[in-house]
C-alpha cells in the first residue's frame, strides 16, 4: 500500500494569511479565535467568521486552537464555542483536559497541543486512550524519539518557525517581568531582547552575543525525508503572528520539499527563499541532539534578506484586461522593482514591474499621488500594495 503523504499545516492569524495559505498549497490551516488561544496578539478571528473561513478553505482542513489554560469561570464560554464551532472545523487543538472532555461531549475530533509537552510513549498512550486523534509533540524531541511515538498515534511536529528557549509554553519570564502570561497566549518575548549581564557590585560581563536567551528559528526543510521515514503524519509551520508573505514563502517551500525528493541544489535554493522572510537564523532544533551555542540568534528582530514597504492601494481592477489601478500613497515605484499585493480575499501576489501606464501612456516611474495601471492577476479594491526592499 502506498504510504500517505504527510499533511502540511499553515499558520493563519488573519484573513489575508488564510487566503494566501490556501493558495500556496497547504493541506490544512490552524487558527485561533480572540479567546483561549496561544497567540492572543495575532489578529485572530471571531466565532462568527467560521463559516467564511470554511468557504475560503474548501477542501483544506481547518483546525481551531483552544489551547490556553482554562479557568472555572471560562468553562461556559468554552462550551459555547465548541458547540457552535463543531460544524465548521475538522478538529480542535487543545491542552486543557476540560476542553478535551467538551470535545468528546459534542463529538468534535481533538488534537493534543504542543502545550502538553508530550515527549514519551506512555503519555502518548494516555491521550490516545482519552480519545485524541493526533498529538502535536513537544519541540524538544530528537528524530529517534519522534519515531518511537509515531508507532502509537498519528503525530504532528513543528518543522519551521520560532523556537522557545524554555520548555515550550512553560516559561514565566513574560509573566514575572511584564504581567503577561505565556500560558494565556500573551507572551511578549522578553527572551528576544539583548541583555547586559552584571554582578551584585555593578560589574558588567562582556559577552559575544547579547541575545543570550534568543533561539534561532527551527528549519527542518533539509530533513523532510528523514521525518517522512520516521512516520510523522503532519508537518506544522509556526507563525500565526507573521505576515502573508511569510506564510506564502514558507508554505510553498515546504510544499515542494514534501512533494519531491530534492537534491542539494534544490534544497539550497529553497533555503535562500526562506531567508527572504522573517527569521532569526536557522537551526535544526532538537532533531539530532540538544542545541548548542551556535543555535542562539545574534539578532533582536529580523534576519530576513528582504522586507516590504507600503506604497499604496488598489483603487480598481479591470478584469477584462487584467489590469489593476493603484494609487501611489507613499514613495515612488519604478520599472524593475518588485511589489506584493495582498487583501482579505486576495492571495498574496508577487510581481516584478515590467510595464506601467498612466492615461494609456507607458511610464518608467510612478510618483507619490499618481494612479498607475499595472497588469496583475485578480485583485480587489482596497488591496494593499507593498514594495520589496532588499536588505
Amino acid at each position: 500500500m502506498k504510504k500517505k503523504k504527510p499533511e502540511l499545516l499553515a499558520p493563519v492569524g488573519s484573513f489575508k494569511c488564510l487566503a494566501t495559505a490556501v493558495s500556496a498549497g497547504c493541506d490544512a490551516v490552524f487558527f485561533g479565535l480572540q479567546e483561549f488561544n496561544m497567540r492572543s496578539r495575532a489578529q485572530n478571528f471571531k466565532l462568527s467568521d467560521l463559516p467564511k473561513i470554511k468557504e475560503i478553505c474548501g477542501p483544506v482542513k481547518k483546525y481551531l486552537t483552544l489551547n490556553t489554560i482554562i479557568y472555572d469561570e471560562e468553562l461556559k464560554e468554552v462550551d459555547r464555542i465548541i458547540k457552535k464551532a463543531k460544524k465548521d472545523v475538522d478538529a480542535i487543538i487543545c491542552s486543557d483536559i476540560a476542553v478535551m472532555m467538551l470535545c468528546k461531549k459534542y463529538k468534535v475530533p481533538f488534537h493534543i497541543s504542543t502545550q502538553c509537552s508530550v515527549s514519551n510513549s506512555e503519555t502518548a498512550k494516555f491521550y490516545k486512550k482519552l480519545g485524541a486523534r493526533r498529538i502535536v509533540l513537544a519541540r524538544e524531541l530528537s528524530l529517534a524519539q519522534i519515531k518511537k511515538i509515531t508507532k502509537i498515534i498519528p503525530v504532528e511536529v513543528f518543522v519551521h518557525g520560532a523556537m522557545c528557549v524554555a520548555v515550550s509554553g512553560r516559561c514565566f519570564t513574560s509573566q514575572f517581568l511584564l504581567g503577561e502570561s505565556a500560558n494565556r497566549g500573551k507572551c511578549v518575548q522578553p527572551c528576544r531582547r539583548y541583555y547586559i549581564v552584571k554582578d551584585d557590585r555593578g560589574n558588567e560581563l562582556k559577552v559575544t552575543n547579547h541575545h543570550i536567551f534568543s533561539a534561532k528559528d527551527l528549519c527542518a526543510l533539509p530533513y523532510i525525508n528523514e521525518l517522512k521515514k520516521a512516520g510523522v503524519s503532519a508537518f506544522k509551520i509556526e507563525g500565526r503572528n507573521r505576515e502573508p508573505e511569510y506564510v506564502d514563502v514558507v508554505v510553498r517551500a515546504y510544499r515542494e520539499a514534501i512533494d519531491n525528493d530534492l537534491g542539494s541544489v534544490e534544497t539550497a535554493k529553497l533555503l535562500e527563499e526562506l531567508k527572504k522572510v522573517f527569521n532569526k537564523g536557522f537551526s535544526s532544533g532538537f532533531l539530532f541532539g540538544k542545541p548548542s551555542a551556535n543555535d542562539f540568534s545574534n539578532v533582536e528582530h529580523n534576519n530576513a534578506t528582504q522586507t516590504k514597504r507600503f506604497i499604496g492601494k488598489v483603487t480598481h481592477y479591470y478584469s477584462k484586461i487584467g489590469v489593476a489601478e493603484i494609487k501611489i500613497n507613499a514613495e515612488d515605484l519604478a520599472l524593475g522593482e518588485e511589489i506584493l499585493v495582498v487583501g482579505k480575499r486576495t492571495p498574496l501576489i508577487h510581481k516584478k514591474i515590467e510595464s506601467m501606464e498612466i492615461n494609456n501612456e507607458k511610464i518608467e516611474r510612478a510618483e507619490k499621488g499618481q494612479e498607475v495601471g499595472i497588469k496583475l492577476p485578480l485583485c480587489r479594491t482596497n488591496d494593499e500594495v507593498y514594495k520589496i526592499i532588499k536588505n
